[in-house]
């Protein structure tokens, strides 16, 4: 694995150009994360530095812009704001070790290998988890908006303290976010080409404040030290509660920022027409959010909006996202000053229109028209994220998804297992095959698996087989199955047996590859005479046929041409 990501300096101003867009995109977006996290804002612009420079130069996606996002925001805040109540001393230096353990489990991701699985989960549970950060930022945010402190108890200690925010509304800066918000909006299409949106209502929004209301006693962004970072060593609670929340919370914030960056990912590979590598590029952001941590920034992850403009304006390697946090290094060490007037109003309604955003509306509106079981499971998600927890959110959500497919998976599978003692037309037989199910009237049976034999399915395999107790030879047909389960295994051992205890002849069929070494594994083979393994379900026929002495006859017993036949196969839909 090379160490480094891609940089071609065949595309240096594309790049250049591309980063210096991203960089202008970031500025706004960085001050309003940081100050809504609790960190404040340099906290925001050295998260958007570091985590940007570190993503792009070891990450596994060339055009990928990684910073503090709205999902990261929103974990970062509940992180921050608990280990600053329990802990006023060392809060904010336990909640900057978090976002270094995060980091850490992100790089052990990539070193495992873990990334092909990372977002390998139903999208009804991503959009749900996603719709619910949406709306806890949207209500965190409204405390601001409204000219005011956000109020302690996170998401329900703000909907409880609604109607005194309301009443003690601070007009001056409803009306800073307000204008935020509405420019957000309203900017033309082609001035957006030109200048970002939010660069319009930070800038639009400052000045507002500084003519019209620089008599009014304004919350804004103040000084920002200059210079350098402080370097925060990791600090552990000594307390075993306090220590396993920080693992809970720094395995939540890896999960999160992976299934971000790599679904951003996703969205630059279809815009670039190439592919990224999953692992480096969580070794990547793990190596960015370790050093954010270890120099006070804020977690980050690969943000949508910045790669697209990249990807748009030029940016086709690594060089862009070096670019764009070079730039932003240089605004943070020198020309900090000029971010201190920035009303925190004006962030607060640019956070509130990202939450807007994030908001999966499209699926909300048609998930109840696609499926209810679908629409159960998303507002299910909805309602855990914002009221109890995102990793129960998104665990039961998973749990509940899985469970729903697997049901359906087995009613399907279930179809596809036969047994059959004369000509059956859902499973296509060959002439001869035929004629041996006729002739043995019902002293045969054929027991037909087709399909994967998940282990839902090994109820069907025993009550098919219990359906028929009378008969002499048991020919088990296993040629169209490509994955056996253990339990469905345990169901066809538990066949066999209960065959070879009552005396009755027992053939497989077909059984090759893992198949074989599965039954070999379970002792299953061992059970049954070598020469009743064969390939061919009409050879197995015949010999069962002279097992059971039956007349044959020359027209059976002549070799038949026709290939074994397979049950057609259907690819059943395993979306929930």
């Amino acid at each position: 694995m090379q160490l480094t990501n891609t940089i071609n300096f065949k595309n240096v101003q594309g790049d250049i150009f591309g980063g210096l867009t991203a960089a202008v995109i970031a500025l706004p977006m960085a001050l309003a994360f940081g100050v809504a996290s609790g960190a404040g804002a340099s906290a925001g612009l050295w998260g958007a530095v570091l985590v940007g420079f570190f993503a792009a130069l070891f990450g596994g996606t060339p055009t990928l812009i990684s910073e503090p996002t709205g999902p990261m925001t929103v974990v970062m805040t509940a992180v921050i704001a608990h280990f600053t109540i329990s802990n006023p001393e060392n809060g904010l230096a336990l909640a900057f070790t978090v976002v270094m353990m995060a980091g850490v489990f992100q790089m052990l991701f990539g070193v495992l290998r873990l990334g092909r699985y990372i977002t390998l989960m139903p999208y009804t549970v991503i959009s749900g988890f996603m719709s619910g950060i949406g709306i806890i930022l949207i209500i965190l945010q409204t405390a601001p908006f409204l000219g005011q402190a956000s109020p302690k108890g996170g998401v329900v200690g703000t909907i409880q303290n609604l109607p005194e925010l309301l009443s003690n509304i601070n007009p001056s800066e409803t009306i800073l976010a307000a204008i935020a918000v509405a420019l957000l909006y309203v900017t033309p299409k082609a001035v957006r080409k030109v200048i970002p949106p939010q660069l319009i209502s930070l800038i639009v929004g400052t000045v507002v404040a500084l003519v019209f209301f620089h008599n009014v006693d304004i919350r804004v962004i103040g000084e920002i030290p200059m210079g350098l970072p402080k370097l925060h060593i990791p600090m552990f609670s000594v307390s075993g509660g306090e220590f396993r929340l920080m693992l809970v919370d720094s395995l939540l914030l890896a999960m999160l920022g992976c299934i971000d960056a790599l679904l951003t990912s996703l969205v630059a590979d279809s815009l670039t027409r190439t592919e990224h590598n999953s692992d480096k590029e969580l070794i990547g952001q793990g190596l960015g959010n370790l050093m954010s941590g270890l120099f006070g920034g804020i977690a980050g992850a690969g943000a949508t909006m910045g790669t697209v403009v990249n990807i748009k304006t030029g940016g086709r390697t690594a060089l862009s996202g070096l670019t764009r946090s070079l730039i932003l290094f240089v605004i943070v060490a020198i020309a900090a000053p000029l971010v201190a007037p920035i009303p925190l109003a004006v962030l607060a309604g640019i956070a509130i229109k990202v939450g807007i955003d994030i908001v999966d509306w499209s699926f909300l509106k048609r998930a109840h028209k696609v499926s209810p079981k679908a629409a159960f499971i998303m507002y299910g998600v909805i309602l855990l994220t914002v009221f109890v927890d995102l990793i129960v959110a998104v665990g039961v959500g998973v749990f509940v998804a899985n469970i729903l497919t697997i049901e359906r998976l087995t009613k399907l599978q279930s179809q596809r297992v036969k047994t059959v003692t004369d000509a059956d037309d859902e499973i296509i037989l060959s002439p001869t095959e035929m004629q041996i199910l006729d002739r043995a009237e019902g002293r045969i049976l054929l027991f037909h698996l087709s399909g994967p034999m998940i282990f839902g399915v090994s109820k069907a395999i025993a009550r098919e087989h219990n359906a028929i107790q009378q008969y002499e030879s048991l020919v088990l047909d296993l040629s169209d199955v490509p994955v056996l389960g253990v339990t469905s295994s345990l169901a066809i051992e538990n066949a066999i047996n209960e065959a070879i205890e009552q005396g009755r002849h027992v053939f497989i069929v077909g059984a090759t590859g893992s198949i074989q070494r599965r039954l070999e594994k379970l002792g299953i083979l061992a059970k049954i005479p070598t020469h009743h393994l064969v390939m061919q379900r009409q050879e197995a026929l015949v010999r069962a046929m002279e097992l059971i002495d039956i007349d044959a006859g020359d027209d059976v017993l002549q070799t038949d041409d026709t290939p074994p036949s397979t049950t057609p196969s259907t690819a059943p839909s395993t979306a929930t």
